[in-house]
């Protein structure tokens, strides 16, 4: 178990709460100011996305919308922990829980909790593991 004053960063504040805020914010901008109508319907699979694409929408549109959805979250956690395995693994978990939530096999309120959960995650194994 680390010092406890490599719990506190230079500011002050607790460290694992000043990088769980960070993650949060990073996650709310990405989810919900950085996805748009077009990201949110699209990454699901069985999507209409007739108001986009008329009775013409490409095969498989879903796979990279997802996929693109879920590197802006990569990038917001690489940017925050400034690890790009933690980018990497954040991209993994999102696909794979962003894909549950589009086939209804879990709820938006499970969906949202099982993110910041990862994100608990990472703090802990940034201050943990790498102190």
């Amino acid at each position: 178990m680390p010092a406890i004053t490599s719990l506190i960063d230079t500011h002050g504040n607790l460290a694992f709460l000043s990088l769980f805020f960070a993650f949060a914010i990073g996650h709310a901008i990405a989810d919900f100011a950085l996805q748009g109508s077009f990201l949110s319907q699209a990454k699901n699979r069985g999507a209409d996305l007739s108001d986009f694409f008329g009775s013409n929408a490409p095969k498989g549109v879903w796979l990279y919308a997802l996929t693109a959805h879920c590197l802006i979250h990569a990038g917001a956690v690489w940017i925050i922990s400034g690890s790009v395995i933690l980018g990497a693994l954040e991209f993994l978990l999102h696909w794979v829980i962003d894909l549950m939530k589009g086939e209804d096999r879990i709820s938006f309120a499970v969906d949202q909790a099982l993110h910041y959960l990862c994100k608990a995650l990472y703090v802990v194994l940034l201050l943990f593991c790498c102190s």
